[in-house]
């Protein structure tokens, strides 16, 4: 019996409700949502010789940045 006793299981910590819904979500939403806004601020003031570059690089260093941020999410 007292064998028994020393083999339980570790009970794994209740995560709340916040944390498993809504905490991803937002992250998701602030994360399309930035996405977004710089690629569209990156094609507004296209000069003639950038072409597919810079809306690229500036997805390319904002989803960097937000991963870089946001990453303990």
């Amino acid at each position: 019996q007292d064998v028994m006793d020393m083999e339980e299981k570790p009970q794994t910590p209740r995560v709340s409700w916040y944390e498993r819904h809504v905490q991803p979500c937002l992250a998701e939403l602030l994360g399309t949502a930035l996405f977004i806004f710089v690629g569209c601020l990156a094609v507004v003031e296209d000069s003639g010789g950038t072409g597919r570059l810079q809306p690229a690089l500036a997805h390319g260093l904002a989803l960097g940045v937000t991963v870089t941020v946001l990453g303990d999410i």
